[in-house]
């Protein structure tokens, strides 16, 4: 997939896109509980490697421990600050959200999941330059996340460029085959897309 940065980005933001990608990294950020670990979720390309060669159900328990390894930053204080970032978000006090966040990607930069928490907090703040720019932070430290993936094509989606959002959700897939959320927007994309290719 081709590099996106801001500035070649459309700069016209469309009405729905507040409530379309906050959705789909509400589902994304608050379905990652921060307990619970089983013996097999320690290895990444173990967990990987077995999600995209899964079933559908299979692959819900695998993206539930890969959803946890990548919540873990390894410090008990910064894994505190993305607690707190997102019961912030759940209390919609946005504000707090970013300042808990902001903290903690200023004393953990190499921590992908708080980038990809700030943008979601970012997004509610209808802050959608820096939710960008957060989630490229967050995968060029986690190339893997599908999830910041769907999201980034969710941007792509709402600023027009319906080429690269279907090239990012087609990374996503070619990830977790099973994405639900990435299968239904690989299929409203694809009529055009190959209508294009004609």
């Amino acid at each position: 997939m081709q590099h996106v940065t801001l500035n070649n980005v459309m700069s016209v933001i469309h009405p729905k896109f507040k409530t379309t990608v906050a959705a789909i990294l509400a589902i994304v950020m608050y379905s990652i509980p921060l307990s619970a670990q089983s013996a097999d979720s320690e290895d990444e390309q173990a967990l990987l490697g077995a999600l995209a060669e899964a079933d559908a159900e299979e692959a819900r328990g695998l993206d539930r421990q890969l959803q946890r390894l990548w919540s873990r930053s390894g410090s008990a204080s910064m894994d505190l600050l993305l607690q707190r970032g997102r019961d912030s978000l759940e209390e919609d006090d946005t504000a707090a959200a970013i300042e808990h966040l902001t903290a903690l990607t200023d004393h953990a930069p190499d921590f992908a999941e708080g980038w990809s928490t700030r943008a979601l907090a970012y997004f509610h703040a209808e802050l959608y330059g820096p939710a960008l720019s957060d989630l490229e932070r967050a995968l060029a430290l986690n190339p893997n996340n599908y999830n910041a993936i769907l999201g980034l094509g969710a941007l792509l989606e709402e600023f027009g460029d319906k080429t690269r959002a279907y090239q990012a959700y087609t990374r996503a897939q070619a990830i977790h085959p099973h994405h639900e959320e990435v299968t239904k927007a690989l299929d409203r994309l694809r009529p055009g897309i190959e209508g294009e290719a004609l």
